[in-house]
């Protein structure tokens, strides 16, 4: 089992910043993947950025440039920088880990507004 506790998120006008964390916990494997994926009301859940315990990382297309995805393979941690906010980024942010299987975070508030 893998706990996942998200923090960050909030409110804030568009061109703003907001940082997430999400710490895991429990059996830890090696060369896992964690990120976050988003979901607007009406939307499915979607990528946003990952990256593996290597450092390769994944982007969607529509945060390219704006958002830094880093993790802490000490701290098991994950950390999520966005910049140049639009009102399009807002959605509950999910953290994820993926190992011997995928396991999600509780979900944080993320709204933009213009």
């Amino acid at each position: 089992q893998v706990q996942l506790v998200e923090s960050g998120g909030g409110l804030v006008q568009a061109g703003g910043s907001l940082s997430l964390s999400c710490a895991a916990s429990g059996i830890i494997v090696s060369g896992n993947v964690m990120g976050w994926y988003r979901q607007a009301p009406g939307n499915q859940r979607e990528l946003v950025a990952i990256i593996a315990s290597g450092g390769t990382t994944t982007y969607a297309d529509s945060v390219k440039g704006r958002f830094t995805i880093s993790r802490d393979n000490a701290k098991h941690t994950v950390y999520l920088q966005m910049n140049s906010l639009k009102p399009e980024d807002t959605a509950v942010y999910y953290c994820t880990f993926r190992g011997l299987r995928t396991y999600w975070g509780q979900g944080t508030q993320v709204t933009v507004s213009s």
